[in-house]
């Protein structure tokens, strides 16, 4: 019982304790629902006691949790959690992003619902874990976990070329993951440990050998996030998986990608990251530009938003890359930004596939009249997305081009042509989302079949309005979010800079 009291525990595994009750609930679909939101809401609960708990001064782990847990043939694999301001706003993303999306399938999933919320509470399980854990072991294990749940939530609930989608998505994240896996044993035999911290403060892996190593961590990372060219799967997940399964992918699972080149690329291999930082930033514009452009040629809008995702997280992984403390911090918050614009898009198109049954642009225009409130709402998260000046999009962008020009001429990146062109990656998301806002709302009605349609709920504005306050709060005072993470980032980019000097 200690076990589960310990804060970090406790909010990693609060929601299998859900799934234990799920597991009783065979014909009470009603009842699962209830069950799933209230496991999910008491998970964000415990997600802000673990932030009451939290000392933003302390640069190092917090409320770590240490216990053996594999001990043989001379491995010591330790069950290790500790949280700092690299993964604390991650951990409250996830925690405040579930129950949003548990609340957005309530008529959406008919079938096999108690499944469904079985799979989503098992995921946050991962999810979470992923973030807190401290052992590279572990860590794998979550991020592995992972796959299951996503799996059968594309494969089962999502549309019609579901299975497809499902696979290709195990197949590919899979694929990275063995690579990561290599490494991780390389590490743990040549280095002694599996510790994180240990490993990251032991240094001294030559030069060579950190290359193979930043690679291979940076194929299942890269195809997470997903970067050029890797990121073919994800457009297809996104099609096919279900509304919440959307939000989910987008507003966390992505961001385990770019978490995992903060966590570990950067502390465990920092001269290999130097050395790479220009290439790593190439392929972060491009996939800026690419996302951009390609979003602009859909006729899906849902396919657009996923697209879009590309783009934006282009601009996380050149912020990372920066390697310095404004890049990485509007990186971060970046993460967080992406989560929730992009999580709330994928609910409005929920929204509105719910009452059409299509996604298709042509099938819509003049829904201003129509939808007054769905417009007035998709207008606010749109600009956000596009990084409006007064919303959350535009402090982490500006932060990461601030980085990005720092870390040119003279810096890792060695060029200020990366802050250029990715500025006009700003320009190309408003273009394509104001399109996107164009064919939907504005001009005549052109279609019969939307004049009946109705507009927003209260269950829906539950939903979306959350969300909408912290695009205000981001946008127009990001200082909270700052002084979370900046003590860990300045110490990371002190420590970063120490073990390159050491290295040459």
């Amino acid at each position: 019982m200690d076990f589960l009291l310990e804060p970090l525990n406790l909010v990693t595994f609060t929601p299998f304790l859900g799934v234990l009750v799920l597991l009783f609930l065979k014909e009470r679909e009603d009842l699962a629902r209830w069950v799933s939101l209230a496991t999910a809401l008491i998970t964000f609960g415990v997600s802000l006691y673990v932030l009451s708990l939290f000392d933003p001064s302390n640069p190092g782990l917090q409320l770590e949790y240490t216990a053996p847990w594999i001990q043989v043939a001379g491995f010591n694999i330790q069950y290790a959690l500790g949280i700092d301001g690299l993964s604390i706003l991650l951990v409250l993303l996830t925690a405040f992003l579930t129950p949003i999306a548990i609340l957005s399938t309530w008529h959406a999933v008919e079938e096999r619902v108690r499944d469904f919320h079985l799979f989503f509470l098992l995921l946050e399980v991962g999810m979470i874990g992923v973030f807190l854990a401290q052992d590279l072991f572990l860590f794998y294990v979550f991020w592995e976990f992972t796959l299951v749940p996503m799996y059968f939530l594309i494969g089962i609930w999502g549309g019609g070329q579901r299975m497809y989608a499902a696979i290709k998505f195990f197949l590919y994240t899979m694929a990275g993951s063995i690579l990561m896996l290599l490494a991780i044993l390389w590490l743990g035999i040549n280095q002694g440990s599996f510790s994180v911290p240990d490993l990251a403060a032991m240094g001294g892996i030559p030069a060579n050998i950190q290359y193979w190593l930043f690679l291979a961590f940076a194929a299942a990372f890269a195809i997470k996030v997903p970067m050029w060219p890797l990121h073919s799967w994800l457009p297809d997940a996104h099609v096919q998986a279900p509304t919440a399964g959307s939000v989910i992918l987008a507003g966390v699972l992505l961001k385990m990608g770019t978490y995992g080149f903060l966590r570990f690329n950067l502390p465990l291999f920092p001269q290999a990251a130097v050395e790479l930082a220009p290439l790593m930033g190439f392929l972060a514009v491009v996939g800026i530009l690419y996302g951009a452009i390609v979003s602009y040629s859909q006729k899906d809008v849902k396919k657009l938003v996923a697209y879009s995702s590309i783009s934006h997280l282009g601009f996380v992984v050149l912020g990372l890359f920066a390697l310095n403390s404004q890049g990485i911090q509007g990186a971060i918050l970046q993460m967080v930004n992406h989560g929730i614009s992009t999580g709330a898009l994928f609910l409005l198109v929920g929204f509105i596939y719910e009452r059409r049954h299509t996604r298709e642009m042509d099938e819509f225009g003049g829904l201003w009249k129509i939808m007054p409130v769905y417009a007035v709402i998709t207008l606010i998260v749109s600009l956000s997305s596009m990084g409006l000046p007064g919303l959350n999009g535009f402090v982490g962008e500006f932060t990461i081009l601030l980085g990005a020009w720092g870390g040119g001429e003279g810096g890792p990146l060695g060029s200020n042509l990366y802050a250029g062109f990715a500025a006009l990656g700003v320009i190309l998301a408003a273009v394509y989302m104001l399109f996107m806002f164009q064919k939907l709302f504005l001009g005549p009605v052109t279609n019969k079949k939307n004049e009946g349609l109705k507009d927003l709920n209260l269950r829906e504005l539950a939903i979306i309005v959350p969300l909408l306050v912290l695009i205000f709060w981001i946008g127009l005072y990001p200082k909270p979010f700052f002084d979370l993470m900046g003590p860990t980032v300045d110490n990371l980019v002190q420590l970063f800079q120490s073990g390159t000097m050491a290295l040459h």
